[in-house]
């Protein structure tokens, strides 16, 4: 499948619901949230459903896609007089780090949306509070949820989070590029090797000073929604097992993707080293890089900037061919009191209603959160691209449950990736050595 426009301690799970981005992987939390209850709110453990309560939304949604959930918002403040959602938006490391301060400080958010893979470190550490009873109340029609939305939050059989988003990766490819390059615009690379063969065609250094002005593509290795573990996946490794038990990292499989990407990387000049996620972006979109597999949030600021670009799913590796699906979960800190609380879940159960889902989805591109929507997105097709059967069916969330997640990614993995693409060791002996630590994080 592929479109045109001109403009992954629980089990790794495929996802088979309905999809609907993206959070980067940040220090872990070791403070708890305190003094974070909404403005005007009473205090204690009682709920008010009177009180006029001020929230304070943190995210990180600086993309394209911050319009579209500012829009949701107003029109939930809109939608009644008690209680009012002010969103905080900033990027996603910005976040992490402001709510350890606003901890120390005791002035922080109301609810905070994150990546769900970074949900179960900051439960184990007892800064958000669990909160299955929303799901209990029929109210809220979480039924109507995608399973994988709801279950990508759940860490120790309970639930600390309500979806915002659930978005599958895709290829965006710039058609122009392709043939500019002599290549089919309409034949985007389906596997690793079709890639690699295009790479010398699509990475361009015209004075050949070693310092390309185009690049095969733009493969972000820090501060984004990650791209390299779902090439792992591709050749038969992982992070972790399933089971979230055993380091996968020193596997055969893991080591064959690594030792070809860095390859790629490295030595081929097919990306340059050491982009955030930010960077790649920026150079997808000024038209400096012919590829990039990044979320559906993309897809607004790429047709801003006027690129003619085609969407597929990722090339295959060896084994398979998996997509990340990344979770976006708006928390409910610890020491939020009930009346904060059952405010928060107001807002949720309207983030996820049908009204919602819509404006949602069709202001940002992202597939709704529910199926019973689907039909109902009919001024924008990115929603029906992202959450096709052919992506959902081999889509992979990463690390779910894992409660050394954020830790693994940020101190382990990414370094680790670093140290090889800048020559730094060889791929086998760093990555055996990092397969050692993550193991005695999952032991911990």
């Amino acid at each position: 499948m592929h479109t045109h426009h001109s403009s992954d301690r629980r089990r790794t799970q495929r996802l088979r619901s309905v999809l609907i981005a993206g959070g980067a992987m940040a220090a872990a939390a070791s403070l708890l949230l305190t003094g974070c209850t909404g403005a005007g709110a009473s205090g204690g453990s009682t709920n008010d459903p009177d009180a006029k309560v001020t929230l304070e939304f943190w995210n990180g949604f600086t993309g394209p896609d911050g319009p579209a959930l500012e829009q949701v918002v107003d029109d939930f403040n809109a939608s009644q007089d008690r209680i009012t959602v002010k969103a905080n938006i900033m990027p996603w490391d910005t976040l992490y780090q402001k709510v350890l301060t606003a901890a120390a400080g005791k002035n922080g958010p109301d609810i905070v949306a994150m990546s769900a893979s970074r949900l179960p470190q900051y439960a184990a550490e007892g800064l958000f509070q669990p909160i299955d009873d929303y799901y209990e109340n029929p109210d809220f029609e979480s039924d109507a949820l995608a399973d994988a939305a709801v279950s990508a939050s759940m860490f120790d059989g309970e639930n600390y989070g309500v979806p915002v988003n659930l978005a599958t990766m895709l290829m965006y490819y710039n058609m122009d590029l392709f043939t500019a390059a002599g290549l089919d615009p309409e034949a985007p690379p389906t596997t690793w090797d079709e890639f690699a063969a295009m790479v010398p065609k699509l990475t361009v250094d015209e004075n050949g000073d070693g310092k390309p002005e185009q690049y095969a593509i733009a493969l972000a290795d820090h501060e984004t929604v990650p791209m390299y573990p779902p090439l792992l996946w591709n050749a038969g490794g992982g992070i972790v097992s399933e089971d979230g038990t055993t380091s996968e990292l020193d596997s055969e499989g893991s080591l064959e993707a690594l030792n070809f990407w860095v390859d790629l990387v490295k030595n081929k000049q097919a990306s340059p080293i050491g982009l955030a996620g930010a960077d790649a972006d920026k150079l997808f979109q000024t038209g400096k890089a012919a590829i990039e597999i990044v979320g559906p949030w993309m897809t607004t600021g790429f047709n801003d900037a006027g690129l003619n670009f085609g969407l597929a799913p990722a090339f295959a590796g060896p084994s398979d061919q998996i997509t990340l699906a990344d979770v976006v979960s708006m928390a409910v800190p610890t020491s939020a009191d009930e009346t904060t609380k059952q405010a928060a879940y107001e807002f949720f159960a309207y983030w996820n209603s049908k009204e919602g889902q819509t404006t949602w989805a069709e202001g940002s591109g992202f597939p709704p959160t529910r199926a019973d929507v689907s039909s109902d997105i009919t001024g924008n097709p990115y929603p029906a691209v992202f959450g096709a059967p052919d992506v959902v069916d081999n889509s992979r969330v990463l690390l779910p449950g894992i409660a050394a997640g954020g830790t693994i990614m940020e101190t382990i993995f990414n370094p680790a990736l670093q140290k090889a693409l800048n020559g730094k060791g060889t791929v086998d002996d760093i990555f055996t050595e990092a397969s050692k630590q993550v193991q005695a994080e999952l032991d911990k």
